[in-house]
């Protein structure tokens, strides 16, 4: 990409700034590990290895910048107290951060901020305000409330020590791995990928950097084609922790010196990501953070096969729902949880007889629904609608076969048949 011409009102972050917060965290951070990702290996044929940021202390890597941010305030700033904006992630980062200092912090989240990091933020010591429908009504409130109580405020990402504080990631990444040639980061308001970019293009230029957003709240990549600041038309995806609707103002000219490409990808593809995860890094990561891996999933990211690639899984904070959620609606597109319907005679001993050809087969039922006026069967029958779980795709088939062999007339409901 080309260098932005555009001014910032601070000094350029260098890779010494990086160094010096690196230093300031020297003794807050747990150095999360840099960990081989030997599926994704097998399916790409290159090396891929994932940074569990997701293991960091309040479950993101915004601790690092919020904690350097803060250490720099005076004590009277500190004594006043901060407040900030955030989805989730910057919040417990600031709370965490402030309550080291022993600094008052007041947080506006979104309202429909996810439960489990409004309850985490509390639980630190902050005061959490819920206002406003998105990230950027959120800082809207803040800034107002910033001026009439006289509190710091510290920005998510367009502040020059934040960046520096997130861009001690790429260090600890550069350290374990210099042999890395591509490094997929998320994007949301471009602190995280600006912070990385500049420590790792300054140690080792030939690196690939690549921004992942949510397709479904994805300015950067318009900011960038229109050559200014784009803002989104909404941010509704489950990536909550990258659903800014516009870029930074100084990180911007970051991203488009220092970033090769960005790419987007869908919930679906994200959900898969955080299911992947689950799975086969036996790692809990919340939208944002598994948006690299969704990337290399979705074949979004040209794989060489010399190369050596890390995924920055940036945040672990989903709330246990939405996580069951995921991993269920993945497991239907994978095919080994399938939902059938069918009718049989209503008489007794019918259902049993269904279950019986379904335990054969070796099929688990998770549900059996059993229906009659709502599915309009005749009168003379009753509708069956069964939740199974199966080894795979082909298992789930030989079930409906046998189903079908015993002369039953199977429906099969397919993801995605309800209405948008």
């Amino acid at each position: 990409m080309q260098d932005d011409t555009s001014a910032t009102t601070s000094p350029p972050v260098t890779l010494a700034d990086v160094h010096s917060a690196q230093h300031t965290l020297r003794d807050q951070l747990i150095h999360t590990p840099l960990l081989p990702e030997l599926r994704l290996t097998r399916m790409l044929g290159a090396r891929v290895h994932v940074k569990a940021e997701s293991l960091q202390r309040a479950g993101s890597f915004k601790i690092r910048g919020a904690y350097n941010r803060i250490s720099h305030l005076t004590e009277d700033e500190r004594k006043r107290g901060v407040i900030t904006a955030s989805a989730g992630n910057h919040a417990q980062g600031v709370a965490l951060a402030a309550r080291i200092f022993g600094t008052p912090a007041v947080i506006v989240m979104p309202e429909f901020a996810p439960l489990t990091k409004v309850v985490n933020t509390r639980d630190f010591g902050a005061e959490v305000i819920l206002h406003g429908a998105t990230f950027d009504d959120a800082v809207a409130f803040a800034r107002q409330q910033q001026q009439a109580r006289g509190l710091v405020f510290v920005h998510a990402f367009d502040d020059p020590l934040v960046i520096a504080g997130q861009g001690t990631i790429g260090l600890e990444i550069m350290a374990a791995l210099p042999e890395l040639t591509t490094l997929l980061v998320p994007i949301g308001g471009g602190g995280l990928i600006s912070g990385v970019a500049i420590a790792v293009k300054a140690l080792k230029p030939s690196v690939r950097i690549i921004g992942v957003q949510s397709a479904a709240c994805a300015p950067v990549r318009a900011s960038l084609a229109a050559g200014q600041i784009v803002t989104a038309a909404s941010a509704n995806t489950i990536a909550d922790g990258i659903a800014v609707k516009r870029p930074g103002e100084l990180t911007m000219p970051y991203i488009r010196a220092l970033v090769d490409d960005v790419v987007e990808v869908s919930d679906d593809e994200i959900a898969r990501g955080i299911a992947h995860c689950a799975q086969y890094a036996r790692l809990v990561v919340e939208g944002a953070g598994a948006a690299g891996v969704a990337a290399l999933l979705a074949g979004k990211i040209p794989v060489r096969p010399d190369d050596v690639i890390c995924a920055v899984l940036c945040g672990g904070n989903i709330d246990g729902n939405l996580l069951a959620r995921v991993i269920e609606q993945v497991m239907v597109q994978q095919g080994r949880i399938i939902v059938l319907r069918l009718t049989v005679l209503d008489r007794p001993g019918q259902l049993a007889q269904v279950i019986n050809h379904v335990a054969a087969c070796g099929a688990n039922i998770i549900d059996v629904i059993h229906r009659r006026a709502v599915w309009l069967a005749p009168l003379t029958r009753t509708g069956l609608e069964l939740v199974l779980e199966v080894r795979d795709e082909a298992h789930g088939q030989a079930v409906v076969q046998r189903l079908t062999d015993a002369g039953y007339h199977i429906e099969r409901v397919r993801l995605g048949e309800w209405p948008g």
